[in-house]
């Protein structure tokens, strides 16, 4: 904060200026971007004309949405690129749940230049545009409600105390039969069994539907964000971010990680489908609003034409899969070979699989096929984060056998 004194033969005046956080336009090592390429014709650009690489990216991370096979794409377009990573400190996010500052990038100073940002946090845009470009790119996935409280409620149940005294075996069926009779608000981790979307966006997660701070939260995170990607439509929301950010095709080859073992996933009913959208009404309520501009954006691209692109991903996507995967399909955790390919599991499950590695990989592909098949902490690792907290709950974890 800068004063100026301005003395009058009255009074005394002091006035007051925020020193502006200096943020440069962007720090992107662009000599492998100098040369633009054509764009394909659509509603939106002329036959001919050229676009470079969009390679500031903001990729706000939801939680149980796919978003670690998306990370793995943009940890390997920004080593691709050379780009700058805002990593946080000592583990895999942005101390969540506490709302995103600038101070848990890891080393930074105020003006410092980075070009992608990636982990998880709880979004706060004023924070989040202290540390990038003024021409960053704002990207974010969603997930069908029901689909995402029946995963999280898998996966973070047991973090969450107050569905300990949920009775008999089927805890999540028991909760949505009469959820407010368990939920506590106040509760420690409550917020990953109740609108967690809207929540990681920075918001109450615990308003009333009909308040008008969930239009508000809803209509700040759609002037943000330039592509808000779906689950359910994975790959056409891959193709939408190609043509949103200048990619090639090869950018966007992916493995699905973080799978789960079929078994344990519950099929929700259709009763329990309405209840648990009812649960997370301001989450459906947002993917509603979403799915809609989605497929505008989908219009807009051309039916036809993303059907085309969305085919051609899914066949190179099935050559790398013969070209990497040993037996050509995801394995249990027991069955995965290499520690490096080992993903981080629920507490008390081994629900996620993976993958091992093909052997005998032709030198082009042998660096590429490892990339895509990497566990999120390990690529964190390999980047040069050092997870020591992170890694010392997972021993902690073991060590009691949670």
């Amino acid at each position: 904060m800068a004063v100026r004194l301005t003395i009058s033969s009255s009074r005394v005046k002091l006035h007051f200026s925020k020193l502006k956080v200096p943020v440069p336009y962007s720090c992107a090592h662009r000599s492998s971007l100098l040369h633009p390429k054509p764009r394909a014709n659509s509603s939106q650009t002329n036959t001919g004309q050229a676009c470079s690489p969009k390679v500031d990216i903001m990729f706000m991370k939801t939680h149980k949405t796919a978003s670690s096979t998306f990370l793995n794409i943009l940890f390997r377009f920004g080593e691709k690129h050379r780009l700058k990573f805002a990593f946080p400190d000592s583990r895999n996010d942005f101390d969540y749940p506490s709302l995103f500052q600038r101070s848990f990038v890891k080393d930074y100073k105020p003006g410092m230049c980075f070009n992608i940002i990636c982990n998880h946090m709880r979004f706060n845009a004023s924070e989040v545009e202290k540390v990038l470009p003024t021409d960053t790119s704002y990207i974010t996935i969603l997930r069908d409600p029901a689909e995402l409280f029946e995963s999280s409620f898998h996966y973070f149940g047991r973090l969450v105390p107050f569905t300990w005294k949920i009775p008999g075996d089927d805890k999540m069926t028991e909760f949505l039969l009469n959820p407010h009779s368990y939920f506590d608000p106040e509760g420690f981790n409550s917020f990953y069994l109740k609108n967690l979307l809207f929540f990681d966006f920075g918001q109450d997660n615990t308003l009333k539907l009909d308040d008008p701070r969930v239009d508000e939260g809803i209509n700040l995170i759609s002037e943000r964000f330039q592509l808000v990607m779906l689950v359910e439509y994975f790959e056409e929301s891959l193709i939408l971010l190609k043509e949103e950010l200048c990619w090639e095709m090869e950018d966007l080859l992916f493995f699905k990680l973080n799978a789960r073992k079929g078994s344990t996933v519950s099929k929700l009913t259709p009763k329990l489908r309405a209840r648990a959208l009812e649960w997370n009404a301001i989450d459906w309520k947002l993917y509603q609003h979403f799915n809609r501009t989605f497929w505008k954006k989908v219009n807009a691209y051309g039916r036809e034409r993303m059907a085309e692109d969305v085919a051609e991903l899914k066949k190179r996507n099935k050559e790398m899969t013969s070209v990497c995967i040993e037996g050509g399909h995801a394995v249990e955790a027991g069955s995965i070979q290499e520690t490096d390919l080992q993903p981080w599991q629920p507490i008390g499950e081994k629900s996620i699989m993976g993958y091992n590695l093909k052997k005998n990989i032709d030198s082009a592909h042998q660096k590429l096929c490892r990339k895509m098949l990497m566990p999120e902490i390990q690529y964190l690792t390999e980047l040069g984060v050092n997870l020591w907290i992170t890694k010392l709950w997972g021993h902690v974890r073991n060590i009691i056998n949670w």
